[in-house]
């Protein structure tokens, strides 16, 4: 094996390590709520003017998907709709209270993780992180490419 393959490998299987680890008790405390719903909750509470389009692009799914899981979250009350007043075209979401609670215990969690995996983070100097946030970007841009040679625009799908 490469050290190609091991990296991927090796990150893949952090992942899956640290999903599997935090699964548990997001499940817990964000009971009746998918995955996907808390991160386009958290989405939303980070990004002004969120649209469907923006989260499309964001999760890389379709808007018909995201405007499904839009009608959800307002049907849930954990989301609500406005328009500027200069643009009546376009339909923008924000948090609502109850979507600010979701909101709050997603962050709690996250914090409470990033704790615990502190000791980690605290050995690695700043030039690795560097070298990695390098790496990251390098092959996110890579990927980014790759998606746009192949025709695949999430605006259109």
């Amino acid at each position: 094996m490469n050290k190609e393959e091991q990296l991927l490998i090796g990150v893949r299987d952090l992942y899956n390590k640290m999903v599997w680890l935090n699964k548990d008790k997001m499940e817990d405390s964000l009971k009746g709520y998918t995955s996907t719903e808390v991160h386009c909750i958290e989405y939303i509470e980070k990004n002004a003017d969120s649209n469907v389009t923006r989260l499309a692009e964001y999760f890389y799914m379709t808007r018909g998907a995201i405007s499904k899981l839009t009608k959800k979250l307002l049907q849930k009350g954990l989301i609500e709709s406005y328009q500027k007043s200069d643009n009546k075209k376009e339909v923008y979401y924000r948090l609502t209270e109850q979507g600010k609670v979701i909101y709050k215990i997603h962050e709690d969690l996250h914090q409470e993780f990033q704790e615990r995996d502190k000791a980690v983070f605290e050995q690695v100097t700043e030039e690795q992180f560097d070298s990695m946030l390098s790496f990251v970007e390098q092959y996110s841009r890579h990927l980014d490419a790759e998606i746009k040679k192949q025709g695949k625009d999430m605006k259109s799908e």
